[in-house]
């Protein structure tokens, strides 16, 4: 299980803006993040191995987020919503 580290204060800005039923779609997306971070899509999809990844939630929200494998962390560097 990885750990879900307080998100970068942007997004939680981005959070905080984010209607009702996305921010119960995102707790999903967490809670996926913290059993399987590796499932998302690499950002650069010309180097799958990156540790920066996307997730896309509710049909117009994406995640992107760090993994540290060492510490095995997850750190949730933005949200946008559509």
């Amino acid at each position: 299980m990885y750990a879900i580290c307080e998100p970068d204060p942007i997004a939680q800005e981005q959070i905080a803006a984010l209607p009702a039923d996305a921010v119960r779609s995102l707790a999903e997306v967490v809670k996926a993040l913290s059993l399987s971070p590796w499932s998302g899509t690499p950002v650069k999809r010309e180097n799958p191995d990156c540790n920066m990844l996307t997730w896309a939630f509710a049909g117009k929200g994406l995640v992107t987020y760090l993994v540290l494998e060492p510490q095995r962390e997850v750190y949730i560097v933005r949200v946008q919503w559509i």
